[in-house]
């Protein structure tokens, strides 16, 4: 069984042996002030160091195998060495470091002699290290009381409040496989890794008491596995957290609370649970993960929940925060609490959905189009589709004028080209307008298409196609309509060219439709808005989008049974 614990710098002491499988001391100046940097600003405080792996030696007191942290140690080992010989404390360093195939090295550290630095490659870098703590205390402690100042400050810090994560590996685990797990990429031990064997540890079994150690190893795999399933973990997971390998580590962060993103303290997850072990137990700290879990399946099952919280967390909500919102609520109280903040996130009134603009409010139009997709897959009564929070985390989107008027983005030749093909085929199928217009447009199409492109000639030919594809009704248009208003925006995924983007809504009902049959993800009312869905049967011209369309559509995004009126001021 693994042993595992917090081991302050001034407890460690014996002789450390480094194998031959790895390589020699090889940090630089870099690294040398940041641990000396990280050790003066903790002040004190309690602070935990990267992990030390070590694997007790056979039939030898005090004496390990150094498996991981050969840098950490030997760097520690050289800060005693300086503050020891420049008589800044009388206490020699507390262990050893012996390699075994560089027995040079063990009495190189004994010494550090200046003139032989050049003698290898170890030599020099130990050399280097060395010469950098110096410097370090110097150029902190500029007069020799103050360099004791700092020296005593160090030297309290070690004894006292700077620790390491000590692991101390099964005997019966290969120290070179283990290595280079821990190495590949370098890797470090996680904060999830560190508690699972803080759990499965026998040293925190309480006397009397059960060892249940194979049954939450055994739970601890299966709630690995299944948010490892892409749908549950995509609607909980944050963007801090959803490329963290080890799932499970979500849920202990959220336990452990504290600080996130780069304001979190190293191991702080490890160092909060740790304490909460010591002080009730692993059985009951491990029931806390396992209620958050139950609590996880409970919302994904629910379509209200699943819905909602996906939303939220898509929009940048912290899975912790929400966690904190649920508290002891019941459904309904936490459904209520759910739709406030909702409401709170779109912070606005129907008048000021129905001014929104992509060039002012891209993020509002974005956020509120998101959240009309997913209540109307929410609303679907006696349905078990859901919103994929998965696929909709896998692309980028974008928001597409449903009908564009203008291609003044359009400076190349070769977008020229292509946006007159597409608008020459939709052109063709358009048997609504007047046929002597339909032909000399095509005609205009063809003559340019076969020939130098000039782009006074171009925008007249936009001009007119764009006119042809422009329904012409006397309906009076929503307040305060533009091109750019929500009324004519629509979510779509990234990728396509610009110059579908300044197409007509014909082109792209074709684009829309061909991508749907070839199984590509279209947001359900984007798919809905080509597909003429809020338009009343008998007021449709299907090749348009007209007032009446922009009229309907942004009735039913204000619509508080299928749109979402209901999250409005």
């Amino acid at each position: 069984m693994c042993i595992l614990e917090l081991k302050l710098v001034g407890d460690i002491a014996g002789q450390f042996r480094v194998a031959r499988y790895q390589r020699g001391y090889r940090w630089s100046s870099l690294e040398v002030n940041q641990l000396l940097n990280d050790i003066w600003n903790s002040n004190g405080a309690p602070y935990s160091l990267q992990p030390v792996v070590v694997k007790r030696e056979p039939e030898r007191k005090d004496a390990w195998e150094l498996v991981d942290g050969q840098q950490r140690l030997t760097t520690l080992y050289l800060v005693f060495f300086y503050m020891h010989r420049e008589n800044l404390k009388n206490v020699p360093p507390p262990y050893s470091i012996t390699y075994d195939t560089r027995s040079q090295v063990e009495n190189y550290l004994r010494t550090l002699d200046h003139e032989r630095r050049e003698d290898n490659i170890d030599f020099f870098h130990l050399h280097v290290a060395y010469t950098c703590i110096q410097a370090w205390f110097e150029k902190n402690g500029p007069t020799p009381i103050q360099r004791q100042n700092i020296a005593d400050e160090v030297f309290r810090y070690l004894v006292q409040s700077v620790r390491v994560i000590w692991y101390e590996a099964p005997q019966e685990l290969d120290a070179t496989t283990l290595f280079t797990r821990l190495n590949v990429g370098r890797i470090p031990l996680t904060d999830a890794e560190l508690f699972k064997a803080l759990l499965l540890s026998s040293r925190h079994n309480a006397g009397g008491v059960v060892d249940r150690t194979h049954e939450i190893a055994a739970q601890w795999d299966t709630i690995e596995r299944s948010l490892q399933h892409p749908d549950i973990w995509a609607f909980i997971a944050d963007e801090a957290t959803v490329n963290t390998p080890t799932r499970i580590t979500l849920l202990l962060d959220t336990l452990a609370g504290g600080p996130h993103g780069a304001a979190r303290p190293q191991f702080h997850t490890f160092d909060v649970l740790r304490a909460r072990v010591e002080a009730n137990g692993s059985e009951a700290v491990w029931n806390e993960v396992v209620a958050l879990y139950e609590l996880i399946l409970g919302w994904y099952e629910s379509r209200d929940h699943y819905h909602k919280i996906g939303y939220l967390v898509a929009i940048g909500q912290r899975f912790g925060d929400l966690v904190s919102l649920a508290g002891n609520q019941n459904k309904r109280e936490f459904d209520a609490i759910l739709d406030r903040r909702i409401r709170e996130t779109l912070n606005l009134t129907p008048t000021a959905v129905a001014s929104l603009s992509y060039e002012s409010d891209k993020k509002k139009c974005t956020r509120l189009l998101l959240l009309m997709n997913v209540e109307t897959v929410r609303r679907i009564q006696g349905s078990s589709e859901r919103y994929s929070f998965r696929l909709h985390r896998e692309q980028a989107w974008s928001l597409e004028h449903i009908h564009a008027q203008h291609a003044d983005t359009l400076t190349i030749k070769e977008q020229w080209r292509e946006w007159l093909q597409l608008h020459r085929e939709a052109l063709a199928d358009l048997t609504s307008i007047d046929p002597n217009l339909r032909n000399a447009l095509l005609q205009r199409i063809d003559n340019i298409i076969g020939n130098a492109i000039d782009g006074q000639v171009f925008q007249e030919l936009v001009r007119d196609v764009s006119a042809a594809f422009t329904f012409a009704d006397t309906s009076p248009p929503a307040a305060g309509h533009t091109v750019h208003s929500i009324s004519n925006l629509a979510l779509l995924a990234n990728g396509h060219n610009s110059v579908l983007s300044n197409s007509a809504f014909e082109v792209k009902r074709r684009r829309i439709l061909a991508l749907d049959r070839q199984g590509a993800y279209i947001p359900i009312c984007t798919r809905q808005v080509f597909l003429k869905y809020y338009t009343d049967a008998d007021a449709q011209q299907f090749h348009f989008w007209s007032t009446k369309d922009r009229n309907a559509y942004l009735s039913a995004i204000l619509s508080p049974e299928g749109g979402v009126g209901s999250y409005l001021k």
